[in-house]
Parts: structure tokens; C-alpha cells; sequence
């Protein structure tokens, strides 16, 4: 392809715990082509990593930087800043009596018996939490002004604390948010290089707590983001991209630089969602209804549902769980999400051995820095990729693409030592415990996610991607009765693929308190008129004249609970405005959502709407499977069988069922053509990851180059 053939240069990058992946690719649609490098984070100046991986996969690909069109970024940052505590020093102006808000929380506990219970430290200490007499009623009513002079007085201590950060966030500013912009007004000239967030643009929803919460997140790692970014730009300009940069954040969509730096609490997450993005995108390529995500990296293990193609989101999320990824153990944020389970299992994630003598993986992470003990950097510990090494599925002279040549010796030490010297086991039954239990876990992460979504994972198909997960997914396949597991081409830069596949889109949510048996439509509609013109505002510039989609939701519950629904409002504005005969729909379409997850109602109980989200997004991205016959309910595999190919080389590989080595077949999965069948054990190399491939199963090679495992049992 030559440069002038070219209509579209766009770039996905997005830093993990260990490596940062970068995919390019050439055009849409079937013809476009796609160029993939790895790089291994630079966690002391992370934008280094990210134009070294750009400048990488720019020469491969022989394209100049001033081609380039798009780029798109996600980073887990910011989620590591919160659960390393490395944000900037913040500070909290909240309404008088409210200051201990963080510390109360909401009362629950994630420990029902446990008298010793352990709960995260706010993010903002006592003495930075500053109340100012102020009061707003449910109502938007102002009952006591606000006191300019705390104000002033607060800046004061601010300032000789030396915060880089202020967070506002007073009682019911959701429905008025006057005392807190004139707030922002006052502390903004005192403190000049101070970043200042607000409660009612972060999460302007009711319930304090997690208002709060999500506002102080939001400025903890505001200047930190802030200037990553624009550090970042100044980096990509300087090689020559001239192109827009937009984020991907953590609800699917992507969106503008300056968004982003406002509200950095929405890249929460932004790497995983890209994962989950390119999971859908397969589903609907070909024409699997349900779907479970696996991509595991260096550092974490993540499992989406999928149905229909579209991953299943959550407004809400716990960052930095402190006490077996239990819910509620940490920091919560309203924010929207992907909703996935994520457990600390990566590449370098470390193995030992605990006090009951069991082999323990994770949560630690030895990151890419020194990183496993293999990388031959200084790492000591034994991780799961040494024990990847040890089972032959790494091949040591031919890692990340032969960028990498790792050390076998150096693993086999580690993993005796950690491992093997207190069960009496070898380095390769080191090996295997270790791989067990990590793989054991993943599989027990899937099987609870499964459960409180109400959904059985047996009959779903497992798409794996990230550049550890192709090694482990057809043991999990095993482990969870699934009988097809689809290795996707490029599942070694997954996450940063998703980038290029996911919408521009925002999200607006606002609190606006309601019942059906009283709805002020109007007043409802100009809710839903403001929102949407704060949605086009973002949305606009990174969308080009490419077609729009709006989908609007109410919160509901029945009068006294505690809990609501999500319900899709069957109003569309292209058909008309909300209006008198609304009442009836939405508490139609409430019923019907409330029997779906509850399988009953109440009847003669009012209905009340607490919360209004409204989403703009681009349309997505025809998918390659559409219309021509590669669904895989249709698509009959057999049929394509090219026979077996000749292996390109052997190795001696572990069975993990039966924790015997054997002499397994080696594909180079470059050169296989479609309909080539491979029956396992063996193993396909690629540049960026390894799929192994478990007696179990008999892999065939999809049309459009996907590795579809089937069961043979």
C-alpha cells in the first residue's frame, strides 16, 4: 500500500504494568492492515514508553509521522495512582458538619462480624478537610449562604499545606450547584496553580459519600494526569504527529484532551475498557451472542460478560479493594464503566508460598521493572511468566518478538526457591502449581462474576487476548467446561486494537428527583435538553461529521427501596418530547425491566425516578463479518479443512491436566492458512504472544485469521 493509497493512518497505545502496546493500522474495513509492537513500560516517565513504541511501529510500518490521523491513548495511571497512593497532596471544601463524610462512608460493611475490620484511609487527611457554612435543602433551596470568608481562610491553609488539588463538594449541589462554582470563583485567584474539581461536573448525583468520593479521586490525580498528558502531546508533536490525541475512557468511548485532563477519575479503568471493546467488536464480527472476555497482561486478569456484541456497564466502580477484592473494601466512584472482575494475576504477577503451605499468585506485581525473574533485570521472585518459561510454552530465545531473550536458569532458581523448597517440588512441579493456581483462580473469578450477573458461563464463548492470556486460555476453557475459546489475530495488543475500535462518546448524568404519579415532563425535557448539549459539546470535535446516536436511561425503583433500574426511556427525541402520556411508557418499560431481574412486581406502588443519564456517541464500526458468511452459527469449520500443516519446529511442553512433558508441535501462526486444522497439545507462535493449545482441544483457522479452538470431549 502506498502512501497514497492511504485514506486513514490510526494508532492505538496503551500502557500496562509491564508492557506498553502500540498497534497501527492502514484504511478500514477488510482491506486495512495492521502493524504491532511491545515495548516495556518506562513507569518513571510512562510518555518515554509510549513515543518509543510510536516511533517503533511507525518505521515497521513505514509510514511518516505526519500520516498519521488519529491516535488513540489508554492508560491505567490513574487507577495506579489511587491504589499506590502516589496522587498529588488534596484538599476538600465541604459543607459544614459533613467533614468526616469520607471517614463514615456509608455505613456498610463488607465484614459483616469483623470487629477488626480494615477500611481505606481517605484520600484527603482530617486537617485538609475544611467545612464551610453553607446549607442547600433537597430542593436546590438555599437555607445558609456561603461563608466567603472561611473560603478565603481555607486557601490560606491550603497554601501553607502546599495541596496541588482542591475537590468541592457540598450538600446537594447535584440539583444547584451555585455555592460551589462561586466557591471555584473565589479559591481559583488564591490559588493559582491549584487544580480545582467540583461535585456537581465530576458526579453530580445524589448520595454524598460517593459524590464526594469520586470528586476528591478526581482531583488526587488531576495534576499528575494533567501534566503526563501534556507532556505527552509535547512528546508525539516533537516526532512529527500532528494528528488529534484522544483518551479512551472507562466506559467504552473516547474522547478529547481536554476532557480528559478535566475529568481524569474517567480513565479509571481506560485499558481494560479498550479490551472489552475489541472483545465486542469479535462477537459481533462473528455472530456470537454470548461471550466472556479474558485479557491478561503483566500486571491483572480481567473477565467481561458480553451479549450481543456489547459489553455489559455498570455506573459505578470500587478502586483499590484492600481485602480479597471484596466489594466494598474500597473506593468507590460513580463513574461510568465496563463492568468486568479483576484479579491480581499477570505475567509478573508473584508466586510464593503462604503460611498453610499453599502456592499464593498475586496481587503483587514485579511489573516490567525489574520484572520477572527470566528478564534477567534484577527481578528475584518467581512470577507466572518464569513458570510460562520453565513449562515450554515461552520459548527464551524468542520473546516479544525475539526483542527479548530471556533466562530459563534464572527462572528455575526463582521458583525452587520461592516455591519448591518448602513443598519438596522441582522446578517444573513448581511450575505447574504455579500456573494451577493462577489459572484456578481466573476460573473461580469467572464462575462468581457469572453467578451475581445471574448468567451460567459454561455456555459461553471465551475470547483471550493480552499478551499472557493465549498461553493460559485453553486450560481455563478446561477448567470452565467451555467449549470453544476464539484466540483473535493481534490478541497480544488486544486492548490497544479496542482503542481503534470503540466510539466517540460521552456520558451525562444528573439527579433530578421524580414520581410517576407526579412527573413534571417539562421540566424533564430541559434536564434532558441541558444534558444533551453538554454531551455534543464533548462530543462534537472528535466525531467529524460522523453520524450521531443518543440513548437515554432513567434510574427507577418502587417508592422505599433502596436500589434502582436502569430502563432504557422508549421516548425517542427524533419522535417526540416527553409529555403527558409518559408516566404510563416508563412505568411500562420500568415492569419490564424489574420482572426481568426479579421475576415479579408490586403492583399499587408508585414509582419514582432518581437518576437520568443521557449518552451521545458515534455510530460503531461496521464489523468485517457483516453479510458475508463467516458467523461461526452458520459457518460450518469442517468444511474448510486445509489439513494439517507441517510445524515449523517442536518443543517439550507440560501438560497441565496431566503434568507430563511432552514433544509438541510448533506453528508459526504467520503462515497459516485458513481452514488449517491443529490438534493439541502444540503450540502457535506469533510476534506479540504464544497460543498453547491443550489435548482438549483442535484449534481450526477462522477466514478472517481468528484461531478457533473447539472441545473434543
Amino acid at each position: 500500500m502506498t502512501p497514497a493509497d492511504i485514506r486513514e493512518v490510526r494508532i492505538g497505545v496503551d500502557i500496562g504494568g509491564t508492557f506498553t502496546d502500540v498497534a497501527l493500522e492502514q484504511g478500514r474495513g477488510p482491506g486495512r492492515t495492521t502493524t504491532v509492537t511491545k515495548t516495556l513500560t518506562t513507569h518513571d516517565a510512562p510518555d518515554r514508553g509510549v513515543v518509543l513504541g510510536v516511533a517503533e511501529v511507525l518505521r515497521s510500518a513505514g509510514i511518516e509521522p505526519t500520516q498519521v490521523t488519529t491516535l488513540v491513548y489508554g492508560t491505567t495511571l490513574a487507577t495506579n495512582l489511587l491504589i499506590e497512593r502516589k496522587g498529588a497532596p488534596v484538599g476538600l471544601v465541604t459543607t459544614e458538619g459533613f467533614r468526616d463524610t469520607l471517614a463514615i462512608r456509608n455505613e456498610s460493611r463488607y465484614e459483616q462480624y469483623d470487629l477488626n475490620i480494615d477500611l481505606p484511609e481517605p484520600l484527603v487527611p482530617r486537617r485538609l478537610r475544611i467545612p464551610i457554612p453553607e446549607r442547600i435543602n433537597v430542593k436546590g433551596e438555599v437555607l445558609v449562604e456561603l461563608d466567603e470568608g472561611a473560603l478565603r481562610r481555607a486557601a490560606d491553609i491550603f497554601r501553607q499545606a502546599e495541596v496541588q488539588s482542591v475537590a468541592i463538594g457540598f450538600l446537594h449541589s447535584y440539583i444547584n450547584n451555585d455555592h460551589e462554582c462561586r466557591a471555584r470563583e473565589i479559591l481559583a485567584p488564591l490559588l493559582a496553580e491549584v487544580e480545582i474539581s467540583i461535585s456537581s461536573e465530576v458526579s453530580p448525583e445524589m448520595r454524598e459519600y460517593e459524590r464526594i468520593s469520586t470528586t476528591c479521586a478526581n482531583a488526587y490525580v488531576q495534576p499528575l494526569i494533567s501534566r503526563h498528558l501534556t507532556r505527552l502531546e509535547a512528546e508525539l508533536r516533537r516526532i512529527g504527529l500532528a494528528c488529534p490525541l484522544f483518551l479512551m475512557l472507562s466506559g467504552g468511548g473516547i474522547t478529547t484532551l481536554d476532557t480528559a485532563r478535566r475529568f481524569p477519575v474517567r480513565l479509571v479503568e481506560s485499558g481494560p475498557a479498550g479490551g472489552a471493546i475489541f472483545a465486542g467488536h469479535i462477537a459481533r464480527q462473528l455472530d456470537l451472542s454470548e461471550v466472556v472476555s479474558y485479557d491478561m497482561g503483566g500486571t491483572t486478569a480481567k473477565l467481561c460478560l458480553i451479549d450481543d456484541g456489547m459489553p455489559q456497564t455498570s455506573r459505578s466502580f470500587e478502586v483499590a479493594r484492600i481485602y480479597r477484592f471484596m466489594k466494598g473494601s474500597g473506593l468507590p466512584l460513580r463513574i461510568p464503566v465496563i463492568e468486568m472482575v479483576e484479579i491480581g494475576a499477570g505475567g509478573g504477577s508473584i508466586a510464593s508460598v503462604d503460611a498453610l503451605g499453599r502456592i499464593a499468585v498475586g496481587p503483587h506485581s514485579a511489573g516490567s521493572d525489574p520484572g520477572p525473574a527470566a528478564y534477567g533485570r534484577g527481578g528475584r521472585e518467581p512470577t507466572v511468566t518464569d513458570a510460562d518459561v520453565v513449562l515450554g510454552r515461552i520459548d527464551p530465545q524468542n520473546f516479544a518478538g525475539g526483542s527479548m531473550t530471556l533466562d530459563q536458569a534464572a527462572a528455575e532458581v526463582a521458583l525452587v526457591g520461592a516455591v519448591g523448597s518448602h513443598l519438596d517440588l522441582d522446578a517444573s512441579a513448581s511450575a505447574l502449581g504455579v500456573s494451577e493456581m493462577v489459572d484456578e483462580n481466573m476460573a473461580n473469578a469467572a464462575r462468581v462474576h457469572a453467578i451475581e450477573s445471574g448468567e451460567t458461563i459454561e455456555a459461553r464463548t471465551l475470547i483471550a487476548f493480552g499478551g499472557a492470556a493465549p498461553l493460559h486460555a485453553a486450560r481455563i476453557g478446561e477448567k470452565l467446561n467451555m467449549d470453544r475459546v476464539i484466540i483473535p489475530p493481534g490478541a497480544g495488543v488486544g486492548s490497544a486494537l479496542g482503542f481503534l475500535r470503540a466510539p466517540v462518546a460521552y456520558e451525562v448524568t444528573r439527579s433530578y428527583y421524580q414520581r410517576l404519579s407526579d412527573l413534571n415532563a417539562l421540566a424533564c425535557n430541559e434536564l434532558l435538553e441541558e444534558m444533551r448539549r453538554e454531551a455534543h459539546i464533548v462530543v462534537e470535535p472528535g466525531a467529524v461529521g460522523r453520524p450521531l446516536v443518543e440513548t437515554r436511561l432513567a434510574y427507577m425503583r418502587y417508592v422505599g427501596q433502596g436500589h434502582e433500574v436502569g430502563v432504557e426511556l422508549p421516548v425517542k427525541i427524533e419522535a417526540t418530547r416527553l409529555d403527558d402520556s409518559t408516566p404510563g411508557v416508563l412505568r411500562e418499560a420500568f415492569l419490564d425491566s424489574y420482572n426481568r431481574l426479579y421475576e415479579r412486581s408490586i403492583p399499587d406502588l408508585d414509582v419514582e425516578i432518581l437518576s437520568w443519564v443521557l449518552v451521545i456517541s458515534t455510530e460503531p464500526d461496521a464489523v468485517e463479518g457483516d453479510d458475508s458468511g463467516v458467523g461461526l452459527n452458520e459457518l460450518d469449520l469442517g468444511s474448510l479443512s486445509s489439513g494439517v500443516p507441517a510445524p515449523t519446529a517442536s518443543r517439550l511442553l507440560v501438560d497441565s491436566a496431566s503434568g507430563e512433558t511432552v514433544s509438541a508441535p510448533v506453528y508459526d501462526r504467520a503462515e497459516l492458512e485458513s481452514g488449517a486444522v491443529l490438534q493439541g497439545p502444540c503450540v502457535v507462535v506469533e510476534t506479540d504472544t504464544a497460543t498453547v493449545i491443550t489435548s482438549r482441544y483442535s484449534a481450526t483457522v477462522h477466514p478472517l485469521g481468528h484461531l478457533v479452538l473447539e472441545s473434543s470431549q
